[in-house]
């Protein structure tokens, strides 16, 4: 967990158990693409520690301690969201529950999901509207049955002590909880072999090694902190800044941001919109990051 690039510094939780990265924005491990072999031995020794256990369903319970909220769309995406559903009902001492938002036109993959999962179908506000991930967390948002929610992307595999770990940060009287130390992201080919048969997360060294994924990818937060932060943002519509804006409103409460456990990317096309260097989600997010975050809290408040 302390491995980082020379020019950037981790900060230890007072307790030794996590590092917060002291820089802004997502970082890569520089050596690992150097010398894959060195990415490989640290994902094992991740996933030795932390380790990612796949199940078809979790034991079922009529009071979840945690809901895992995930938007979705397309049948290109549904063998990573079926990957990471296993994932979510391999979670060990947590009882979970799991809302798939479906944000499309037609429910195409209302009859692919586990019956474990609830599913929840939110046509287009417009037929070509892209994918808003804002939208997808809101809705989900208001089937949970439990206090806390992960707010989670449909390609992240999580260790089985996720939720545990989230809760447990929780119970100590944080509002919002950061776990991801690293986020390993898998190549084409191995996440294909993982689909087609069965190949270890570990088989092949990872495409890459990110840090500092804040917002991003997957977060905890209780539901009364949601609420009070006004939610998701849903003037961000497309890829990208809706993340980072929900991260900095998040900040206005008690937040554990010494990340400890790894989690597993599988490999996708990249999202439309994500190389645009001046995209309209980043302009609006460096239109609002100019706003003190109290005041976006307030004015989201004030548009429900």
């Amino acid at each position: 967990m302390r491995l980082c690039n020379r020019n950037e510094s981790l900060a230890p939780a007072a307790d030794g158990t996590g590092f917060k990265c002291d820089w802004q924005w997502t970082s890569e491990l520089d050596a690992p693409r150097f010398l894959p072999s060195l990415g490989t031995a640290l994902m094992r020794r991740a996933l030795r520690d932390h380790p990612i256990h796949r199940a078809a369903a979790p034991a079922p319970s009529a009071h979840p301690q945690a809901s895992f909220v995930i938007g979705h769309r397309g049948l290109a995406r549904l063998p990573h969201l079926l990957a990471t559903l296993e994932s979510i009902a391999g979670q060990a001492q947590a009882r979970v529950e799991c809302i798939v938002v479906e944000q499309d036109n037609e429910p195409f993959i209302a009859g692919s999901l586990p019956a474990w999962v609830q599913y929840v179908h939110t046509p287009l506000r417009d037929r070509t509207m892209p994918f808003s991930r804002a939208w997808a967390f809101n809705e989900g948002v208001r089937h949970a049955r439990s206090d806390t929610l992960i707010l989670h992307d449909n390609d992240m595999l999580v260790p089985q002590d996720y939720a545990a770990t989230v809760l447990q940060r929780m119970a100590q009287g944080f509002d919002v909880v950061n776990s991801k130390r690293f986020v390993f992201y898998l190549t084409e080919a191995h996440t294909r072999a993982i689909f087609e048969a069965g190949s270890p997360l570990t088989a092949e060294a990872p495409l890459a090694i990110v840090q500092n994924l804040e917002g991003g990818g997957s977060i905890g937060i209780r539901l009364e902190a949601y609420r009070a932060i006004g939610g998701f943002d849903e003037a961000f519509v497309g890829w990208g800044g809706e993340d980072v804006e929900f991260w900095e409103r998040a900040g206005t409460r008690r937040l554990w941001p010494y990340a400890s456990l790894p989690i597993v990317h599988l490999w996708h096309s990249a999202q439309p919109g994500k190389h645009t260097p001046d995209s309209p989600n980043l302009r609006l997010y460096h239109e609002r990051a100019r706003i003190d975050p109290r005041q976006r809290v307030q004015r989201l408040l004030e548009l429900q």
